[in-house]
């Protein structure tokens, strides 16, 4: 992060240790840096150099949060994180690890690292400005190791852990009906269910949740003393974890030239993760002899997982593969460090590790191990371990890595092959070239279980074992449809009649109103143009609003306030705008009460419906739509019931919230993005500096202009964090928007630039020919050999 007070001129030279040749770095009106090397080692050495200028206290938190080493920088507070972080790290072969993405994934990681050292050797020193964030906090940056990059595991995104304990608690207490409103299961099957091991305490998941838990700040967490450290090993809650968890995902699709104006294909993309400032993503362009690729990427993470390389244009969203378990041990009541496994007594392996604390001598923590995976949570006096089993301890599962491979993939045949030993997370990838050539493959390291769906946790004594992956070759693909498109937003799209007793891959998937809605539109055009793409990924159209307007149509509702509420739905068009009134009274009325209330009608109790949240919207459309199918008896009097009453108390609440006055109600003033810089809590006084302010926003999970939003507050947390479409071919029509913006130094021009551009649906090009590249740049920065 450069001083804004140093910023680079055209004639910014910089003498660095690590280079073989001059490498220029061109940043252009918005932020992207344009990078050109002469050879692979100086390119990605100058992306890590400049990832540290732009990102540098993003990525070492990043860092010391994945390898957990947060306690030694802010205290006994962070210890317990710490603890949790380390269970997750990969401890594998690191040759077959480095094997698994490219054959030069080491050489590139080495470079990388050795570019953001050199970046943070010379802030340490003094020749460049520390950044505000360390300077706040009392810390310095620290140095990387290559294999740092690999091996934090705990952002893999793709996981079930949590709903699987989650189903055995909520079927065992309320029945599979209520579990199905929680998590809707497609293809439909019974999950298995060991009754042996009667209900796995939620606390079994406590390690897990803080393993995977952004870092946050608070006074008292800073000032936390040493004995108070296990105070801090459940930061969040249940519902906000699940939800955070849930609406990771994404949209893309890809238009064959036979739809497209203008002959050629096109290709959109918009990754949906949790909102964040400095952004996740960050744009970047890496230029050398034989290799020319732009895109998104994250910036502690060399090369880009989306984009384009001047030949083949590729883009991804999460696919619903099932690539954990949890595994339930009987311990030995003589020795809790053996579990059962066959016919007798399997030891613990257990790790001891030290642990640096600020200002407090270092800790010696133990860490456990069964022959599955980490010790998330033993419970002597019952004689239970519960362990995670997940492909993130295996060799190439680090997040995207396998993308140093594909973005160099320049045909369909070694662009499939570069995705033969994709690891995490789980990936519906597109691709499209100059060829003409569209195409879909999912990929993911998908176990085989022989004997089980992987819906619930099993006993780890033996009888449940994976026998391998599914390979590339049988899992879901296509190569230029009928149809002319392929899109895919989350949704259960396993082909019609996938037999999935031959090849299980996945039970749990995303509200499929954003597929549905992106498939009608995309089918309805037949010449399709870029700024087509555009609109649809701003899309606040709401499929789920649509199908329940279809419910109250066939409703006779008793009563002036639920029938004033269901005369205000059937009026709206469904689309679900930051100033919408019937937008705000739809989404209030579904979250705080539809919800509940079908909760409590299939048997789940108020302290069991946190577990519940946020639901499954799939479901609750079913029950609405098909409640003879749902009820025992007589569905359509409950139904009949259970929205007079929501209805009603659903008016009342939005006259509560936001006026008495229906025509001043709008779903903006309520659900609005919170762009709250991570130091804010921690120093409030300094927040207003870091931190952006409120933006009033429509959309919700069910659109494609994806908003989904916590249930207490509505606060958005998820949405699209970078958005490209890609003219295939014609690469300088290319467009993109990165929300904030590219920088994370609030001191930065380009910190929050992009931010109303990004709310208002405006483009900017995504610039890629030296031309179009050298029409836009604003400053270099040229890196030479120290000598």
């Amino acid at each position: 992060m450069d001083s804004p007070d140093k910023a680079p001129s055209a004639g910014d030279v910089r003498s660095v240790r690590g280079l073989a040749h001059p490498v220029e770095i061109a940043v252009d009106r918005w932020g992207i840096a344009h990078i050109r090397a002469e050879d692979r080692d100086d390119l990605f050495f100058a992306q890590g150099y400049n990832a540290a200028r732009d990102r540098l206290w993003q990525i070492d938190l990043w860092r010391k949060r994945g390898l957990g080493l947060l306690a030694a920088d802010f205290g006994p507070g962070y210890l317990a994180q710490d603890h949790a972080s380390r269970l997750f790290l990969y401890r594998g072969d690191m040759e077959a690890e480095w094997a698994a993405y490219a054959s030069d994934a080491q050489e590139i990681c080495e470079a990388f690292v050795c570019g953001i050292n050199t970046y943070v050797d010379a802030v340490n020193a003094g020749e460049l400005e520390l950044p505000q964030e360390f300077q706040l906090f009392g810390t310095k940056p620290a140095r990387w190791q290559a294999q740092d990059v690999v091996r934090i595991r705990s952002h893999c995104l793709t996981r079930n852990a949590i709903s699987e304990i989650l189903r055995a608690n909520v079927t065992a207490q309320a029945g599979a009906k209520a579990d199905a409103l929680r998590k809707q299961i497609e293809p439909a099957v019974e999950p298995h269910i060991d009754d042996a091991l009667g209900i796995v305490p939620v606390a079994a998941i406590d390690v897990f949740k803080l393993a995977t838990a952004s870092v946050t700040f608070s006074p008292e967490r800073l000032d936390a003393k040493l004995d108070d450290a296990s105070r801090w090993k459940r930061i969040n809650t249940l519902g906000e974890i699940v939800r955070e968890s849930e609406t990771q995902g994404s949209n893309n699709w890809v238009i064959s030239g036979a739809r497209t104006e203008t002959g050629r294909p096109l290709m959109a993309t918009d990754p949906h993760r949790t909102h964040a400032v400095p952004s996740l993503r960050y744009m970047v362009h890496l230029t050398m002899p034989g290799f020319d690729a732009i895109g998104a990427g994250e910036p502690a993470v060399p090369g880009i997982s989306l984009g384009h390389n001047g030949h083949s244009a590729f883009s991804l969203t999460i696919f619903g593969a099932d690539q954990e378990d949890v595994y339930v041990y009987e311990t030995d009541p003589a020795n809790p460090g053996n579990y059962r496994y066959g016919d007798g007594w399997e030891e613990m392996v257990e790790v001891e590790e030290v642990f640096e604390v600020r200002h407090h001598p270092d800790q010696k923590l133990a860490l456990r191990f069964t022959r599955h995976g980490p010790v998330m949570h033993e419970d002597r006096a019952a004689g239970r371990a519960y362990a995670l089993r997940t492909v993130w301890t295996e060799p190439g599962s680090a997040p995207y890595m396998a993308s140093l491979s594909v973005m160099r993939a320049r045909s369909l045949d070694t662009y499939r092959d570069a995705l033969r030993t994709w690891g995490t997370p789980s990936i519906n990838h597109l691709y499209a070239d100059v060829t003409g050539t569209i195409a879909w493959q999912t990929v993911g390291k998908t176990p085989i279980r022989p004997n089980w769906n992987g819906l619930a946790p099993v006993p780890g004594d033996g009888r449940y074992e994976w026998q391998g992956h599914l390979s590339l070759d049988q899992l879901p693909s296509s190569v230029n449809p009928e149809k002319g498109f392929l899109a895919t937003a989350n949704e259960m799209n396993l082909p019609q009649g996938w037999d999935s007793s031959r090849a299980a891959i996945g039970f749990e998937w995303v509200d499929k109103s954003r597929s549905q809605r992106i498939h009608r539109v995309l089918g309805e055009q037949p010449r399709h143009r870029l700024s087509d793409s555009c609109a649809l990924q701003n899309d606040l159209h709401s499929e789920a609003a649509s199908r329940m307007q279809k419910v109250l149509r066939d409703v006779a509702l008793a009563g002036e306030t639920a029938t004033h509420a269901a005369r205000h739905l059937l009026d709206w068009d469904c689309v679900a705008a930051s100033t919408s009134s019937p937008a705000a009274l739809f989404e209030i009325w579904v979250t705080r009460h539809l919800k509940p209330a079908l909760y409590t009608a299939f048997g789940a109790d108020e302290k069991l419906h946190a577990l519940l949240q946020p639901g499954d919207i799939q479901s609750v459309l079913e029950v609405m739509e098909q409640p003879a199918a749902w009820f025992e008896e007589d569905g359509i009097s409950q139904r009949q019931r259970i929205l007079q009453e929501t209805l009603d108390a659903a008016w009342q609440d939005c006259e509560m919230r936001l006026g008495v006055d229906p025509a001043g109600w709008q779903w903006g003033k309520v659900h609005r993005l919170i762009l709250d810089h991570a130091v804010a809590g921690a120093f409030p006084q300094v927040a207003s500096s870091f931190s952006i302010a409120p933006i009033e926003l429509g959309g919700s999970g069910s659109t494609p202009m994806y908003a989904a939003y916590r249930p207490g507050d509505f606060a958005a947390i998820t949405g699209p964090s970078v958005r490209m479409v890609i003219d295939v071919g014609a690469w300088d029509n290319s467009l993109f928007i990165n929300l904030p913006g590219q920088s994370g130094d609030a001191r930065s021009p380009h910190y929050q630039d992009l931010a109303q551009d990004w709310l208002a649906g405006r483009y900017h090009q995504l610039a890629y020919s030296r031309e179009a590249v050298d029409a836009v740049t604003e400053h270099r920065i040229l890196l030479t050999p120290a000598r």
